[in-house]
């Protein structure tokens, strides 16, 4: 099993790879324009790598 493929993102994860500032996601997650986020039980978050790509698919220009 590939533990990097498997493991959700942080948040921290999520903002190094787009090289965006934490309050841009939370300014885009209050908007709903975030990718889908799961609430860990401590009140963390995490995105799934699969619902990522899925969203970074759903930004994709088509013209």
């Amino acid at each position: 099993m590939a533990a990097t493929a498997s493991k959700p993102m942080t948040v921290a994860d999520f903002c190094t790879e787009l090289g965006i500032a934490r309050s841009t996601f939370y300014d885009w997650r209050a908007k709903g324009r975030a990718p889908r986020c799961l609430k860990l039980p401590n009140g963390d978050l995490r995105i799934r790598r699969t619902d990522y790509d899925r969203w970074l698919t759903s930004l994709e220009d088509t013209a």
